[in-house]
């Protein structure tokens, strides 16, 4: 029985689920906490990492192959010697804000957009070059490379680290990384499939500081010496190469390291995502996203343009307001999570006409960062817990159809929906689902699945072959669609004013 390792390394924490390869199961998971805050020493994560290894008991005699999904577009950047210069700054971090919207002054968001597929946000890493060339211009004349949270720790993991404290220093031409990740950045082309080195180098703004690839990459000639080194992008089946003997309890054994990927695009490796499949999670935040055949660039901003780990694209829209929208109306209404289905469920589509805008905290699609949320249409007989409880679920997910309605305006022809997140297990949640998407619905069972989809990367990388594990479902939901539902949540925004 050959086993793979697969690691989610998230804001929170770091994930580990060790899964047979011929089967999916999972035979054994571990994990271990990151600090809390937008800015993170990375040796935190290198020391999750490990300790969630071990806790999965660690890379003895069984694990053939590894692979690490991480958090995407937070910013590490290394000196010569392999030293991070400052702590990353993660995806969450908001001060880099100015500097996306001096980048689309200066070039013009169509251009941009039409280079990398995506609009800069404060979140993606090439406005966080630029933030750290305004903010802090002493740091720029000494990065060597800059990189994402799994290239770096697929790279200390191959024994490549700080000079004096790795078995293989620091050779910063091994970056690597993978194409969803590496899409994420703002300075990298879906549809050339190449870093657009002029972009990044823009957005450094040093004079005479150049950009390059690792080694065998694209954009290797002839570079000045101190150029900054961007990780190599791997195919989706390539092997990063191995784990360093010395992580490794039996050290003459050879563990196969995949290439890695963005954390949304290993949850679309986990659940077995294939084209014309659409992704909706119900998080902290909501994120739709659909596996698609062609690029997308949407001018818009609406929609970011993503790279998946397979081959093909990822099309993606993130939304502020999910699971909380459910958890804050249920604290008003003073009930647990199976209260407030209970309650949901016994209230009728459109909820006799009650709606929540449900911005609780601003919104970023459509971005409106003041915003707040607003119940509408309450009347005496209308005003009960039974429709408040409804309208909560109703309005977060008319939220997330007009995401992917957005999604659907960039070509995508989605033919069936998975809902997942914690959110997705609450059965009102799952039957209001079906009436307010035009999708079958399923609902796969509760998973790790972004650490699923480097374990399915890890597999690839082992085989050659991307494995055909099957998904655990909780319910499949037939379409049943209200379009009331829908008139009335725009409705209600369309008479807000900000």
């Amino acid at each position: 029985m050959a086993l793979v390792a697969g690691v989610d390394s998230s804001t929170q924490s770091c994930k580990v689920v060790v899964v047979d390869t011929a089967t999916g199961a999972e035979v054994r998971t571990g994990r271990a906490l990151h600090p809390e805050g937008t800015e993170v020493d990375p040796e935190a994560w290198w020391r999750a990492l490990r300790a969630a290894l071990e806790s999965a008991d660690g890379l003895g005699d069984d694990v053939d192959a590894l692979a690490v999904a991480g958090q995407q577009h937070g910013m590490v950047l290394l000196g010569r010697d392999g030293r991070v210069l400052r702590d990353a700054l993660l995806w969450n971090d908001t001060r880099s804000a100015d500097a996306a919207r001096d980048l689309i002054g200066e070039l013009g968001l169509g251009e941009i957009v039409a280079r990398t597929g995506l609009a800069p946000v404060a979140s993606f890493t090439g406005a966080k070059v630029r933030w750290v060339r305004d903010a802090e211009p002493d740091v720029v004349p000494a990065i060597a490379a800059v990189a994402l949270p799994h290239d770096w720790l697929t790279w200390r993991l191959r024994g490549f680290g700080p000079e004096g404290e790795s078995p293989l220093g620091p050779v910063l031409e091994e970056l690597v990384t993978d194409r969803s990740d590496a899409s994420g950045t703002g300075y990298w082309s879906p549809a050339a499939d190449a870093y657009d080195l002029a972009l990044f180098e823009h957005m450094l703004g040093c004079p005479g500081r150049e950009a390059r690839t690792g080694r065998g990459a694209e954009g290797d000639g002839e570079t000045r010496p101190d150029a900054v080194v961007l990780p190599r992008v791997l195919r989706a089946d390539q092997a990063a190469g191995a784990v360093h003997p010395s992580f490794i309890a039996s050290g003459d054994r050879r563990i196969v390291v995949g290439a890695g990927a963005g954390d949304n695009a290993g949850a679309a490796l986990g659940l077995g995502a294939e084209e014309g499949d659409v992704v909706v999670s119900l998080g902290t935040s909501g994120t739709v996203f659909a596996v698609a055949a062609d690029a997308v660039a949407d001018t818009s901003g609406t929609v970011a343009g993503f790279a998946d780990a397979s081959g093909l694209f990822l099309p993606l829209v993130a939304t502020l307001n999910a699971a909380r929208v459910l958890s804050s109306v249920a604290g008003i209404l003073g009930v647990d999570h199976d209260g407030f289905a209970e309650l949901a469920r016994t209230a009728g589509p459109g909820s006799d006409g009650v709606v929540l805008v449900p911005y609780f905290e601003g919104e970023r699609t459509p971005n409106l960062p003041t915003a707040k949320a607003s119940f509408h249409n309450l009347s005496i007989g209308s005003a009960t817990r039974q429709n408040l409880a409804r309208a909560a679920i109703e309005g977060m997910l008319c939220g997330l159809a007009d995401a992917l309605d957005a999604v659907r305006a960039t070509g995508v022809q989605p033919r069936h929906l998975l809902l997942i997140g914690g959110a997705a297990q609450n059965t009102a949640v799952q039957e209001v689902a079906a009436q307010v998407f035009d999708l079958p619905v399923r609902i796969p069972a509760p998973g790790e699945y972004v650490a699923r989809g480097a374990a399915v990367q890890a597999a690839w990388a082992l085989t050659g072959t991307r494995p055909s594990w099957t998904l655990g479902t909780v319910e499949d939901r037939a379409v049943d669609h209200r379009p009331v539902i829908r008139e009335q949540y725009r409705t209600a925004v369309g008479s807000l004013r900000f």
